[in-house]
């Protein structure tokens, strides 16, 4: 496997993502984009803010690309979070495997996403109409 990308950026450009897990021994390509979305429990979100400690999340990050890479024969591993005010529809995070067959980046593609909301450490402001409230970005 090739060494993952592995960043905490300010922007997310989703259309760079195929073209850094493209690889000629793949077969299939996954992606995951997380964004933000119009409304939390029935409220309007105006935007959210992200904050993270870059350093210990990279590391964070980089263990969790290991392990994928160690479960499953992936050619490729992509792994970017935003930091900063993000507003909805705009991405926040996203996640890629590319493997020779489908089942592998699929699989490797949700471990991604569910380990590193799990793991990572990155908080989140939901700013609303009304009110703000910082609350992890861990389920």
């Amino acid at each position: 496997m090739e060494k993952p990308i592995i960043e905490i950026v300010d922007i997310i450009d989703t259309s760079q993502v195929y073209g850094e897990l493209s690889h000629a021994g793949s077969g299939g390509i996954c992606v995951f984009v997380g964004s933000v979305r119009e409304f939390t429990n029935n409220e309007e979100v105006v935007s959210l803010e992200f904050e993270t400690y870059a350093k210990m999340a990279i590391k964070e990050m980089e263990k969790i690309a290991m392990e994928a890479s160690n479960r499953w024969v992936l050619n490729k591993i992509v792994v970017r979070h935003a930091v900063g005010v993000k507003n909805v529809q705009e991405p926040v995070v996203v996640v890629g495997a590319s493997s020779a067959h489908r089942s592998e980046c699929f699989e490797a593609c949700r471990f991604l996403i569910d380990t590193l909301k799990e793991r990572v450490p990155i908080w989140k402001k939901e700013i609303f109409k009304n009110k703000s409230v910082w609350v992890s970005a861990h389920p």
